[in-house]
């Protein structure tokens, strides 16, 4: 894939819209694309987040341990961002991401990360977008889930 080709693609990903595109270049190539075979680990729960990782093609199952056992809570795909949380507020992983399909990530290590958010406020707003639907989706889910227990 040409570097053109993943400029392309990093613009179609809501979080780089409103960056203008030598920026966007300038971010492809700091960053490493990498490739997953399903099954592949991107990162597991519980290591250290020194970066994060933009799906550019595929998808990715989103897995948490629990008493009993690895429990799949979400699917990722095109467009979606992983390994956020654990480089915004410096704590392990809080899931392991396993690779569903053949999956293409362009890796963002911390350092230009908080370079890009600090450059770009539109991108911090869309990653609060992005971390507060998922807050909504996850407490919709544990109400579900009491529900369904009979809490």
């Amino acid at each position: 894939m040409s570097l053109k080709e993943e400029v392309e693609i990093l613009r179609q990903i809501p979080l780089f819209a409103k960056i203008e595109p030598s920026k966007i270049k300038l971010l492809a190539f700091t960053s490493e694309r990498l490739t997953f075979q399903p099954g592949d680990l991107v990162c597991k729960q519980g290591d250290n987040g020194d970066a994060a990782y933009f799906i550019m093609a595929g998808s990715a199952d989103v897995i948490v341990d629990t008493p009993s056992g690895p429990l799949t809570v979400a699917t990722l795909s095109k467009n979606d961002v992983v390994g956020e949380i654990a480089i915004l507020i410096d704590i392990p992983r809080t899931a392991t991401i396993q690779a569903a399909t053949e999956l293409t990530t362009l890796k963002i290590t911390k350092d230009v990360f908080f370079r890009m958010v600090t450059e770009f406020p539109e991108m911090a707003v869309e990653m609060m977008r992005v971390l507060a639907e998922r807050l909504v989706r996850t407490t919709a889910e544990l109400q579900k889930a009491k529900e369904n227990n009979g809490s």
